[in-house]
């Protein structure tokens, strides 16, 4: 992957076009990087062109100047398509991702061919109590990185993945997670609720791990019944993120999901 950093933000991204196919996006979880989509570039890397992000905070991107804050990162994304004369993309994103993911397909819904989110939430739609349940688990979180970063990530560990690889490889992401980057997800709750769920003119794809926090399944469960036309997934023997738990099955999935895309327009 060819990595860049964009002009004038402190966004680094990385860009495969080998492929000289359609483009992918890939849109990490909170506290690792790009990295934890490690499986999906090795596998997709051939089949279509790929970027990937490193969210403000996150991995190379915390070059930032007073002011910038993850409520940027739509403009920031589509600033990147701008530059990388992308007309329109792929969107995959896990946990965080899939807010963000979502925000950019608010904003430019034009920009987007299909969207899949995992691990995530419908933003606009989001349960008042769900969301101050989660402003809740987001504080205890924050505190507990607030006194040791190794503690927090060993907590996380269990939380965001089930497998013993996938949790070994997001403890050793999340150790590299800088403090002082919680700021940067103060600005996360403008996002949500702010837009009215329109007839989409593009395909969506949500899903979980079946491991995954009741509340979460609960989600997707709420998503699906606003949205009935969207398509769902539940991966069995994964967590939150899918795609480390069962990379294969989620690779096979997202295959699968793209392919029946191209179709249905053809």
């Amino acid at each position: 992957m060819n990595e860049q950093k964009l002009n004038g933000s402190p966004i680094v991204y990385y860009t495969d076009k080998s492929a000289q196919s359609e483009w992918i996006l890939f849109l990490h979880a909170a506290f690792v990087s790009h990295k934890m989509f490690r499986t999906q570039i090795d596998y997709f890397q051939k089949k279509y062109n790929l970027l990937a992000v490193d969210l403000i905070g996150h991995g190379q991107s915390t070059d930032t100047k007073k002011g910038d804050g993850i409520a940027q990162m739509s403009d920031w994304i589509f600033d990147i398509l701008k530059t990388e004369d992308i007309e329109r993309i792929h969107i995959v994103g896990v946990s965080l991702g899939a807010v963000l993911a979502q925000d950019f397909a608010n904003k430019h819904p034009e920009k987007v061919r299909s969207l899949a989110c995992f691990g995530g939430y419908d933003i606009n739609n989001f349960d008042g109590k769900m969301q101050k349940e989660n402003s809740m688990s987001q504080m205890l979180i924050m505190l507990k990185a607030l006194f040791s970063v190794k503690w927090f990530a060993k907590a996380n560990r269990s939380i965001s993945a089930y497998t013993a690889q996938a949790q070994d490889e997001f403890y050793q992401m999340n150790l590299l997670f800088p403090k002082k980057s919680f700021m940067y997800l103060a600005s996360l709750n403008t996002l949500i609720n702010k837009c009215q769920t329109g007839q989409r003119s593009y395909p969506l794809l949500i899903g979980c791990g079946a491991f995954d926090i009741p509340a979460e399944r609960n989600a997707v469960n709420l998503w699906k019944a606003s949205e009935p036309n969207c398509k769902t997934v539940i991966f069995e023997n994964a967590g939150h993120c899918v795609n480390m738990d069962v990379p294969e099955e989620f690779n096979r999935t997202m295959e699968d999901f793209w392919e029946s895309t191209s179709s249905a327009k053809q």
